[in-house]
C-alpha cells in the first residue's frame, strides 16, 4: 500500500499574484524580484503564468522566513500577494516495486512453482493377479463372481463367450488359413419413422 505524505520545504515559497503585469512586462518582473533580493541576493525565482504562481527558491530558510513574515498579504501594484512555503508530495516509494510473489504461480505459464512445491510421482497400476489367474483358468461356458450380491448391492459376474463352432468342427489353424473366413453379420440401421406435418412436437 502507498502512502501519501506532505513535506514543508522551508527554503522556497510561492507567491499567489493576481497581477498579470508581474507575468507580461520586465519592469514589473525586476521590481517584484527586488522585493525578495533584498532578503536574499541569491534568490531564484520562477514563474508559472498558467496558474498565477511565483516559485521563489531561497539559499538560506531564514531569509525564506523573514521574506514570508513581512511580505505575505501585501500590496503589490494595486493587488494583494500572498506568500505560502511549498510542499512537496511524495506518494509511495520512488522506486517501481515487483508485485508480491505470493501468487504468481497462478499466472500461465508459471515464471517459477511456489516455495515448497514438489512433482508429484506417478502411482504405480494396481493388477490384481488372482482375477487374471481365475480368468485364465475360465473355459467356454463358465463364469466367475468378481463380487458377492449384498441387500444394497448386484453382485459382478465375468461370463466367458462360448466359441461360434462346435468344438468337433474345430480345426487348427493352418485350416483356417486356407478357407475363406465367414462373412460377418451386417448391421441394420433403424428406419426413421415417416414425418407426419399434422403432428406437432
Amino acid at each position: 500500500m502507498h502512502f501519501k505524505t506532505t513535506k514543508c520545504n522551508r527554503f522556497c515559497l510561492v507567491a499567489s499574484v493576481t497581477n498579470q503585469e508581474v507575468f507580461n512586462h520586465p519592469e514589473a518582473q525586476a521590481s517584484f524580484e527586488a522585493l525578495f533580493r533584498s532578503f536574499d541576493p541569491e534568490v531564484q525565482l520562477q514563474y508559472f503564468k498558467s496558474f498565477r504562481r511565483v516559485r521563489i527558491s531561497f539559499s538560506d530558510a531564514l531569509a525564506a522566513a523573514e521574506a514570508r513574515l513581512r511580505l505575505h498579504k501585501t500590496d503589490f501594484n494595486g493587488k494583494e500577494m500572498r506568500l505560502y512555503f511549498a510542499q512537496s508530495v511524495h506518494i509511495g516509494s520512488p522506486r517501481l516495486e515487483p508485485p508480491k510473489p505470493d501468487k504468481q504461480f497462478l499466472i500461465s505459464p508459471p515464471a517459477s512453482p511456489p516455495v515448497g512445491w514438489e512433482q508429484s510421482q506417478d502411482a504405480t497400476p494396481v493388477i490384481n493377479y488372482d482375477l487374471l489367474c481365475a480368468i485364465s483358468k475360465l473355459g467356454p461356458g463358465e463364469k466367475y463372481e468378481l463380487h458377492t450380491a449384498t441387500p444394497t448391492t448386484p453382485s459382478v459376474v465375468v461370463h466367458v463367450c462360448e466359441d461360434e463352432h462346435d468344438d468337433s468342427s474345430a480345426q487348427d489353424d493352418s485350416d483356417h488359413d486356407d478357407k475363406p473366413r465367414p462373412a460377418r453379420p451386417k448391421i441394420i440401421q433403424t428406419r426413421r419413422p415417416d414425418y407426419m406435418p399434422g403432428i406437432k412436437q
